[in-house]
Protein backbone atom coordinates (compact mmCIF):
# COMPACT_ATOMS: atom_id res chain seq x y z
CA UNK A 1 0.00 0.00 0.00
CA UNK A 2 1.37 3.09 -0.82
CA UNK A 3 1.23 6.79 0.70
CA UNK A 4 0.56 8.42 -2.59
CA UNK A 5 -3.57 8.60 -2.83
CA UNK A 6 -5.94 8.30 0.05
CA UNK A 7 -9.45 6.13 -0.28
CA UNK A 8 -10.95 8.32 -1.74
CA UNK A 9 -9.40 8.82 -4.78
CA UNK A 10 -11.01 7.69 -8.44
CA UNK A 11 -10.41 5.01 -10.41
CA UNK A 12 -8.72 5.16 -13.08
CA UNK A 13 -9.03 4.29 -16.68
CA UNK A 14 -7.25 2.18 -19.32
CA UNK A 15 -5.95 4.23 -20.79
CA UNK A 16 -6.33 7.46 -19.21
CA UNK A 17 -4.94 10.98 -19.86
CA UNK A 18 -2.59 11.41 -16.32
CA UNK A 19 -0.16 14.19 -15.73
CA UNK A 20 2.46 12.20 -16.98
CA UNK A 21 1.14 10.77 -19.79
CA UNK A 22 -0.72 8.01 -21.51
CA UNK A 23 -1.65 5.26 -19.28
CA UNK A 24 -1.74 1.53 -20.91
CA UNK A 25 -3.32 -1.09 -19.11
CA UNK A 26 -2.48 -4.81 -19.26
CA UNK A 27 -4.56 -7.76 -16.90
CA UNK A 28 -2.70 -10.57 -16.53
CA UNK A 29 -5.85 -12.82 -15.22
CA UNK A 30 -8.85 -13.30 -16.68
CA UNK A 31 -10.67 -12.23 -13.13
CA UNK A 32 -8.62 -8.57 -13.86
CA UNK A 33 -9.68 -8.66 -17.12
CA UNK A 34 -13.24 -8.96 -16.55
CA UNK A 35 -12.94 -6.04 -13.58
CA UNK A 36 -11.61 -3.90 -15.97
CA UNK A 37 -14.34 -4.80 -18.69
CA UNK A 38 -17.64 -4.52 -16.15
CA UNK A 39 -15.86 -0.96 -14.77
CA UNK A 40 -15.60 0.54 -18.38
CA UNK A 41 -18.72 -0.41 -19.55
CA UNK A 42 -20.76 0.97 -16.23
CA UNK A 43 -18.86 4.33 -15.94
CA UNK A 44 -20.01 4.88 -20.17
CA UNK A 45 -23.25 3.44 -18.79
CA UNK A 46 -23.08 6.87 -16.17
CA UNK A 47 -21.71 8.79 -19.14
CA UNK A 48 -24.36 8.49 -21.87
CA UNK A 49 -27.40 8.39 -19.11
CA UNK A 50 -26.58 12.05 -17.66
CA UNK A 51 -26.70 13.29 -21.25
CA UNK A 52 -30.12 13.27 -21.01
CA UNK A 53 -31.08 12.86 -24.47
CA UNK A 54 -32.67 9.60 -26.79
CA UNK A 55 -28.90 8.86 -28.11
CA UNK A 56 -27.49 9.33 -24.99
CA UNK A 57 -29.80 6.40 -23.32
CA UNK A 58 -29.55 4.04 -26.29
CA UNK A 59 -25.56 4.15 -25.63
CA UNK A 60 -25.88 3.97 -22.02
CA UNK A 61 -28.88 0.45 -22.81
CA UNK A 62 -25.96 -1.02 -24.95
CA UNK A 63 -23.56 -0.36 -21.99
CA UNK A 64 -26.07 -2.24 -19.62
CA UNK A 65 -26.80 -4.49 -22.36
CA UNK A 66 -22.94 -5.56 -22.60
CA UNK A 67 -22.49 -5.63 -18.79
CA UNK A 68 -25.52 -8.56 -18.53
CA UNK A 69 -23.65 -10.13 -21.32
CA UNK A 70 -20.95 -10.37 -18.93
CA UNK A 71 -21.96 -11.48 -16.27
CA UNK A 72 -24.31 -14.21 -17.79
CA UNK A 73 -20.73 -15.79 -18.26
CA UNK A 74 -19.79 -16.19 -14.68
CA UNK A 75 -20.33 -15.51 -11.00
CA UNK A 76 -18.60 -12.19 -11.33
CA UNK A 77 -20.02 -11.21 -7.45
CA UNK A 78 -18.69 -14.10 -6.37
CA UNK A 79 -14.83 -13.03 -7.48
CA UNK A 80 -15.59 -9.84 -6.22
CA UNK A 81 -16.67 -11.18 -3.08
CA UNK A 82 -13.49 -13.31 -2.98
CA UNK A 83 -11.05 -10.65 -4.13
CA UNK A 84 -12.41 -8.27 -1.19
CA UNK A 85 -11.90 -10.89 1.09
CA UNK A 86 -7.99 -10.79 -0.17
CA UNK A 87 -7.86 -7.55 -0.25
CA UNK A 88 -9.10 -7.06 3.74
CA UNK A 89 -7.04 -10.11 4.60
CA UNK A 90 -3.63 -7.91 3.06
CA UNK A 91 -4.82 -4.91 4.82
CA UNK A 92 -5.24 -6.37 7.98
CA UNK A 93 -1.52 -7.11 8.36
CA UNK A 94 -0.60 -4.06 7.70
CA UNK A 95 -1.71 -2.79 10.86
CA UNK A 96 1.48 -4.79 12.98
CA UNK A 97 3.45 -2.63 10.87
CA UNK A 98 5.51 0.12 12.15
CA UNK A 99 4.86 3.44 10.52
CA UNK A 100 1.38 2.77 8.86
CA UNK A 101 -1.17 5.81 9.40
CA UNK A 102 -3.83 3.80 11.67
CA UNK A 103 -6.58 6.06 10.28
CA UNK A 104 -5.71 5.69 6.81
CA UNK A 105 -5.70 2.04 7.06
CA UNK A 106 -9.30 1.94 9.21
CA UNK A 107 -10.62 4.35 6.07
CA UNK A 108 -9.63 1.87 3.54
CA UNK A 109 -10.93 -1.49 6.14
CA UNK A 110 -13.99 0.32 6.20
CA UNK A 111 -14.91 0.98 3.27
CA UNK A 112 -14.17 -2.12 1.81
CA UNK A 113 -16.53 -3.63 4.83
CA UNK A 114 -19.44 -1.58 3.44
CA UNK A 115 -18.56 -2.62 0.38
CA UNK A 116 -18.76 -6.40 1.29
CA UNK A 117 -21.78 -6.11 2.94
CA UNK A 118 -23.88 -3.98 0.31
CA UNK A 119 -23.01 -6.27 -2.20
CA UNK A 120 -23.94 -9.74 0.13
CA UNK A 121 -27.11 -8.03 1.15
CA UNK A 122 -27.93 -8.16 -2.81
CA UNK A 123 -27.81 -11.17 -2.67
CA UNK A 124 -26.86 -13.93 -5.37
CA UNK A 125 -29.87 -12.97 -7.87
CA UNK A 126 -29.29 -9.19 -7.69
CA UNK A 127 -29.70 -9.40 -10.99
CA UNK A 128 -32.85 -11.34 -11.64
CA UNK A 129 -34.83 -8.60 -12.12
CA UNK A 130 -32.66 -7.24 -15.21
CA UNK A 131 -32.19 -10.55 -16.51
CA UNK A 132 -36.20 -11.05 -15.97
CA UNK A 133 -37.24 -8.18 -17.83
CA UNK A 134 -38.91 -8.81 -21.32
CA UNK A 135 -38.20 -5.07 -22.49
CA UNK A 136 -34.07 -5.47 -21.96
CA UNK A 137 -34.36 -9.16 -23.80
CA UNK A 138 -36.02 -8.07 -26.65
CA UNK A 139 -33.46 -5.08 -27.04
CA UNK A 140 -30.29 -7.35 -26.25
CA UNK A 141 -31.47 -9.46 -29.07
CA UNK A 142 -31.79 -6.88 -31.46
CA UNK A 143 -28.53 -5.40 -30.39
CA UNK A 144 -26.56 -8.05 -31.71
CA UNK A 145 -28.10 -7.23 -35.48
CA UNK A 146 -26.16 -4.00 -37.43
CA UNK A 147 -29.10 -1.51 -36.91
CA UNK A 148 -31.05 -3.94 -35.24
CA UNK A 149 -32.80 -1.60 -32.61
CA UNK A 150 -34.42 1.08 -35.35
CA UNK A 151 -37.55 1.91 -34.62
CA UNK A 152 -39.49 -0.65 -37.16
CA UNK A 153 -37.20 -3.10 -35.30
CA UNK A 154 -38.73 -2.28 -31.64
CA UNK A 155 -41.58 0.39 -31.38
CA UNK A 156 -41.56 -0.15 -27.58
CA UNK A 157 -38.17 0.81 -27.25
CA UNK A 158 -38.44 3.67 -29.48
CA UNK A 159 -41.77 4.89 -27.45
CA UNK A 160 -39.82 4.43 -24.36
CA UNK A 161 -36.55 6.35 -25.76
CA UNK A 162 -40.18 9.17 -26.66
CA UNK A 163 -40.83 9.90 -23.07
CA UNK A 164 -38.88 12.63 -20.71
CA UNK A 165 -35.47 13.13 -20.09
CA UNK A 166 -36.16 13.03 -16.87
CA UNK A 167 -38.43 9.90 -16.97
CA UNK A 168 -35.96 8.02 -19.09
CA UNK A 169 -32.71 8.80 -16.53
CA UNK A 170 -35.07 7.78 -13.45
CA UNK A 171 -36.03 4.31 -15.06
CA UNK A 172 -32.17 3.75 -16.24
CA UNK A 173 -30.83 5.07 -12.83
CA UNK A 174 -33.37 2.30 -11.11
CA UNK A 175 -31.23 -0.06 -13.43
CA UNK A 176 -28.18 1.07 -12.34
CA UNK A 177 -28.72 0.96 -8.94
CA UNK A 178 -28.96 -2.86 -9.26
CA UNK A 179 -25.68 -3.02 -10.72
CA UNK A 180 -24.09 -0.09 -7.92
CA UNK A 181 -23.12 -2.92 -5.12
CA UNK A 182 -20.91 -5.14 -7.32
CA UNK A 183 -19.38 -2.34 -9.71
CA UNK A 184 -18.40 0.70 -7.01
CA UNK A 185 -17.07 -2.82 -5.40
CA UNK A 186 -14.99 -3.27 -8.24
CA UNK A 187 -13.82 0.50 -8.93
CA UNK A 188 -12.37 0.56 -5.12
CA UNK A 189 -10.60 -3.31 -5.90
CA UNK A 190 -9.38 -1.93 -9.24
CA UNK A 191 -7.98 1.58 -7.24
CA UNK A 192 -6.07 -0.49 -4.66
CA UNK A 193 -4.78 -3.02 -7.27
CA UNK A 194 -2.94 0.10 -9.00
CA UNK A 195 -2.48 1.37 -5.53
CA UNK A 196 -0.05 -1.85 -4.87
CA UNK A 197 1.85 -1.14 -7.93
CA UNK A 198 5.37 0.10 -7.71
CA UNK A 199 6.43 2.35 -10.59
CA UNK A 200 10.13 2.41 -11.70
CA UNK A 201 11.81 3.59 -15.40
CA UNK A 202 12.86 0.96 -17.99
CA UNK A 203 14.24 1.17 -21.34
CA UNK A 204 12.63 -1.26 -24.51
CA UNK A 205 15.59 -1.22 -26.32
CA UNK A 206 14.46 -1.03 -30.11
CA UNK A 207 11.05 -1.03 -29.39
CA UNK A 208 10.82 -4.19 -27.22
CA UNK A 209 10.61 -5.39 -23.59
CA UNK A 210 10.29 -8.39 -22.37
CA UNK A 211 9.62 -9.13 -18.31
CA UNK A 212 8.69 -12.37 -16.99
CA UNK A 213 6.93 -12.56 -13.18
CA UNK A 214 7.85 -14.20 -10.37
CA UNK A 215 5.42 -17.40 -10.27
CA UNK A 216 5.36 -17.17 -6.14
CA UNK A 217 4.24 -13.53 -6.92
CA UNK A 218 1.28 -13.71 -9.04
CA UNK A 219 0.18 -10.18 -10.28
CA UNK A 220 -3.00 -9.00 -11.60
CA UNK A 221 -1.80 -6.17 -13.81
CA UNK A 222 0.46 -4.02 -15.95
CA UNK A 223 0.60 -0.69 -16.04
CA UNK A 224 2.52 1.77 -19.20
CA UNK A 225 3.24 4.79 -18.36
CA UNK A 226 4.44 7.46 -21.73
CA UNK A 227 4.41 10.79 -22.67
CA UNK A 228 1.55 12.11 -25.06
CA UNK A 229 4.53 13.71 -26.69
CA UNK A 230 6.26 10.75 -27.36
CA UNK A 231 3.45 9.73 -30.45
CA UNK A 232 3.49 5.75 -29.25
CA UNK A 233 1.73 3.36 -27.52
CA UNK A 234 2.21 -0.40 -26.44
CA UNK A 235 1.20 -3.88 -27.98
CA UNK A 236 1.49 -5.83 -25.21
CA UNK A 237 0.97 -9.87 -25.18
CA UNK A 238 1.93 -12.67 -22.95
CA UNK A 239 -0.06 -13.83 -19.65
CA UNK A 240 0.66 -14.00 -15.54
CA UNK A 241 3.97 -15.14 -16.47
CA UNK A 242 5.84 -13.31 -19.17
CA UNK A 243 5.12 -10.52 -20.90
CA UNK A 244 6.39 -8.87 -24.49
CA UNK A 245 6.05 -5.13 -25.23
CA UNK A 246 6.01 -3.93 -28.52
CA UNK A 247 6.49 -0.05 -28.71
CA UNK A 248 4.58 1.56 -32.10
CA UNK A 249 4.90 4.88 -33.80
CA UNK A 250 1.72 6.34 -34.39
CA UNK A 251 1.70 6.88 -38.06
CA UNK A 252 -1.99 8.47 -38.18
CA UNK A 253 -5.42 6.89 -39.30
CA UNK A 254 -4.53 6.61 -42.98
CA UNK A 255 -1.04 4.78 -42.60
CA UNK A 256 -0.25 1.79 -40.07
CA UNK A 257 1.61 2.26 -37.38
CA UNK A 258 5.42 1.05 -37.32
CA UNK A 259 7.69 -0.26 -34.60
CA UNK A 260 9.98 2.28 -32.63
CA UNK A 261 13.72 2.18 -34.20
CA UNK A 262 15.35 3.34 -31.43
CA UNK A 263 15.38 3.13 -27.30
CA UNK A 264 12.11 4.14 -26.04
CA UNK A 265 11.75 4.92 -22.05
CA UNK A 266 8.69 4.52 -20.00
CA UNK A 267 7.20 4.33 -16.30
CA UNK A 268 5.98 0.21 -16.21
CA UNK A 269 4.29 -0.24 -12.85
CA UNK A 270 3.64 -4.13 -12.05
CA UNK A 271 0.42 -4.40 -10.05
CA UNK A 272 -0.42 -7.40 -7.83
Amino acid sequence: MTESAGPEAGPAGAPEAAAEGLIFEQPLNERMRTFLRVDFLYNQALYHNEMGSPWGSRAAMSSLIDILAITTRGDVRADVLKELEGQLTSLNEFQSNPGVDAQRLKTLMSNLLRLRADLMAAGSAFLQPLRDSQFLSAIKHRNAIPGGTCEFDLPDYTFWLAQSDDARMRTFNQWLGLLRPMCDAIAELLWLTRQNGRSREEIARGGTFNITFERDNPLQLLRISLPVAAGLYPEISGSHHRCNIRFLTWNGLATRATQAEGDVPFLLSCCA
